[in-house]
C-alpha cells in the first residue's frame, strides 16, 4: 500500500469514528429530549431510556448509511455499464468513420487514375 492510499485509508477511519460519534451524540440528545418529557422517571428508568434510544438511534443510522452505500454501489454499476456502452458506441463510430474515410480516399485515387 502507498503512502497516499494509507492516507486515504486513515482518513476515512478518521471521518467514520466522527460520524459514529455524531450519531451517537444524536442519539443521546434524543433520549435526553425523550425522558425529558417523562417527568415521573426515576433516575435509572431515566438513564435506561436514554441508553435504549441511543442504541436505537445508532442502529436506524447504520442501517440508512448501510442503504446509502449500497445504492451508491447499485449506481456506480449502472454508471459504468453506460460509460462501457458510450465508449463502445463511440469507438464503433470512429471507425466507421475512419473506413468511409478511408474508401472515400481510395475512390478519389481510383478515380484520378
Amino acid at each position: 500500500m502507498t503512502a497516499r492510499e494509507e492516507g486515504r485509508a486513515l482518513v476515512a477511519q478518521v471521518e467514520g469514528h466522527l460520524l459514529l460519534a455524531a450519531a451517537r451524540a444524536e442519539g443521546r440528545a434524543a433520549g435526553v429530549r425523550v425522558a425529558d418529557r417523562l417527568g415521573w422517571l426515576t433516575d435509572a428508568q431515566r438513564h435506561h431510556l436514554e441508553r435504549q434510544l441511543e442504541i436505537e438511534y445508532l442502529g436506524l443510522a447504520r442501517t440508512s448509511w448501510r442503504r446509502t452505500a449500497e445504492r451508491g454501489e447499485e449506481l456506480r454499476a449502472e454508471y459504468e455499464a453506460r460509460y462501457r456502452t458510450l465508449r463502445q458506441r463511440l469507438l464503433a463510430g470512429s471507425v466507421l468513420l475512419c473506413a468511409l474515410l478511408t474508401a472515400t480516399a481510395l475512390l478519389t485515387l481510383t478515380l484520378r487514375t
